[in-house]
C-alpha cells in the first residue's frame, strides 16, 4: 500500500497515457485542464467585472477593444507552445530522455527571444493600431493603450507561463499547472481589487495585476520542473538551439499563423463593433467574456486530445487512437452542452457581474442565445482538430480555420451589418456579430469532420 506522501507524488507526478482506459487517462488530463483553464479565463473577467463596477462601462469596452491587439502580438507564443506541446508528448511517449530535454531547453530559449521580440513589437504599435481600429478617442483610446502597454512591458511571465505549462501538460501532468494558475488567479483578483478599488490605478491596475499573477505562475513552473530530473534534465548544453527549434517552429507554426490571421480578422471585426458605438463595444466585451468560459471545455478535450495522440504516436501505439478519439469527443461535446445549459440558465444573473446597466446585460444575454449552438459544434470542432495537430498534421486545422474565420466570418459580417442597414440603424444591425460566429463554427465542424474522415492526419503518424 502506498503512503499518503506517494500518492500526493503520483498525483502531482507526469501521466503515461499511452497505457490504460483512453476515457479515463482523458478525463485525468481534460477536467484537471479544463479547471486551469477556467482560472485563467478569470484574468480577463475579473479584470473586467473590476472596471466595469469601479470604472464604468466604458472602460469594459476599453478592455475588451485592447484584446484583438494583444492576442495578435501572442500569435507567436501560441505557436510555440503547440510546436513545444507536440514534441515532448511525442518523445515523452516514446522515452526518449535525451531529445525531451533538448526540446525542453530549446523552447526556454525560443520563449527569451519570442518575450524580447513581442515586447519591443508591442509597445511601439499599441497606439497606431489603435487608431487603426478607430478606437474612439478620450478615455476609451488612453485606457486601451494603458492596458495594452502594461501587458507589452510585462510579456514575458505570460511567454513562459503558457510555454512551461505546456511542457508539462505535454507529459500528461496537467494538474501541477493548475495549482500553480489558481493560486495565481486568487492573486490577480486580490491585486485587482486592492490596484482599482483602493488606488485608484482604473486600467492600468486591472493590467498590472494580470502581469504580476502570470510572472508567479511562470516562476512556479520552472520550480515544479526542476524536481523533475528523473523524466528530463535541464542544463546548460540544452539551452542552445538545435534542430529541434527547427522541428518546433515546423509544428508551431501554423498554430501561430492562424492565431496571427485570426487576430487580424478579429480586428476587422472589431472595427465594425467600433462602428456600433460604445454600448455595443462594451456588450460584446461581457459576451465574450461569458464566451471565454463557454468554450473551455472545448479548449480542454483539444488540448487533451492533441497530448493523448501525441503520446500514443511516440509510444507506436496506433490502435488506442481511434478508440481515444470516439471517447474524447463524446466527452467534450457533454460536458460542453452541460456548461452551455449553465450559461443559458443563469446567463442574465452572470451578464449582471459586468455592469448594472439594464439595457447593456439584455443585449449581451440576446447575442450570447444566438451563439448557444455553435458551442457543442466546436466541442467536435476541437476535438478532432486536437487529434490530427497530435499526430503532427497541424497544417489542416490551420487551412479550415483560416477558411471559416476570413473567407466566411469577416465577409458575412460586414455583409449582414450592409443589407441591414436603416435609417435608425445606419451601420446595420450588431447582431451581424453573432450571427456570422455562429454560421462560421457550424461549417467549420463540418468541415473539420469531412477532414478527419479524409485521413491525412493518418499519413503523418506513418511518417513518424
Amino acid at each position: 500500500m502506498s503512503s499518503p506522501m506517494q500518492s500526493l507524488k503520483k498525483f502531482f507526478s507526469p501521466k503515461d497515457m499511452s497505457v490504460g482506459s483512453p476515457a479515463l487517462r482523458i478525463a485525468e488530463f481534460a477536467i484537471p485542464m479544463l479547471i486551469g483553464n477556467i482560472a485563467q479565463q478569470l484574468y480577463n473577467t475579473v479584470d473586467t467585472i473590476v472596471v466595469g463596477k469601479y470604472v464604468g462601462d466604458g472602460a469594459i469596452a476599453a478592455v475588451g477593444g485592447a484584446s484583438p491587439v494583444l492576442n495578435l502580438m501572442l500569435a507567436l507564443m501560441i505557436g510555440l507552445s503547440t510546436g513545444v506541446g507536440i514534441l515532448v508528448s511525442q518523445y515523452f511517449g516514446a522515452k526518449d530522455r535525451e531529445m525531451l530535454s533538448t526540446t525542453i531547453g530549446n523552447c526556454i530559449t525560443l520563449t527569451a527571444i519570442g518575450s524580447l521580440i513581442i515586447m519591443l513589437l508591442g509597445s511601439v504599435l499599441t497606439a497606431p493600431l489603435l487608431s487603426a481600429l478607430k478606437t474612439p478617442e478620450g478615455d476609451i483610446f488612453r485606457w486601451s493603450r494603458d492596458y495594452l502597454l502594461v501587458c507589452f512591458l510585462g510579456i514575458v511571465g505570460m511567454f513562459y507561463y503558457n510555454i512551461l505549462s505546456g511542457v508539462l501538460r505535454g507529459m500528461g501532468d496537467s494538474v501541477s499547472a493548475l495549482g500553480f494558475l489558481l493560486i495565481s488567479a486568487i492573486l490577480n483578483i486580490g491585486l485587482d481589487l486592492l490596484f482599482v478599488a483602493v488606488f485608484g490605478l482604473e486600467v492600468f491596475g486591472v493590467a498590472l495585476a494580470t502581469v504580476i499573477s502570470q510572472a508567479i505562475s511562470a516562476i512556479c513552473c520552472y520550480i515544479k520542473m526542476l524536481h523533475m530530473r528523473e523524466v528530463f534534465d535541464i542544463k546548460r548544453k540544452y539551452f542552445k538551439l538545435t534542430s529541434v527549434t527547427t522541428e518546433t517552429l515546423r509544428l508551431g507554426i501554423p498554430s501561430g499563423l492562424t492565431q496571427a490571421i485570426f487576430s487580424v480578422a478579429m480586428l476587422i471585426v472589431q472595427r465594425l463593433t467600433n462602428s456600433f458605438g460604445d454600448a455595443v463595444m462594451a456588450a460584446n466585451v461581457v459576451v465574450m467574456r461569458v464566451d471565454g468560459f463557454a468554450m473551455m471545455p472545448n479548449f480542454s478535450f483539444g488540448q487533451a486530445m492533441t497530448m493523448y495522440t501525441g503520446q500514443n504516436v511516440g509510444a507506436r501505439k496506433l490502435d488506442r487512437i481511434k478508440s481515444g478519439t470516439a471517447q474524447g469527443t463524446v466527452m467534450a461535446v457533454s460536458v460542453s452542452a452541460f456548461f452551455l445549459g449553465l450559461i443559458l440558465l443563469f446567463g442574465h444573473s452572470l451578464m449582471g457581474l459586468f455592469t448594472d446597466t439594464e439595457a447593456l446585460i439584455d443585449m449581451s444575454y440576446g447575442m450570447m442565445c444566438i451563439l448557444a449552438a455553435g458551442y457543442v459544434a466546436m466541442g467536435v470542432t476541437q476535438s478532432l482538430a486536437g487529434v490530427m495537430r497530435g499526430a503532427g498534421d497541424t497544417m489542416t486545422p490551420m487551412w479550415i480555420s483560416l477558411f471559416t474565420t476570413v473567407i466566411l466570418r469577416v465577409p458575412l459580417a460586414y455583409a449582414i451589418a450592409f443589407l441591414t442597414r436603416t435609417d435608425a440603424l445606419p451601420n446595420g444591425d450588431y447582431r451581424c456579430l453573432p450571427i456570422s460566429l455562429l454560421v462560421s463554427w457550424i461549417v467549420g465542424m463540418l468541415v473539420h469532420v469531412a477532414a478527419f474522415l479524409a485521413g491525412k492526419w493518418k499519413r503523418r503518424i506513418l511518417d513518424y
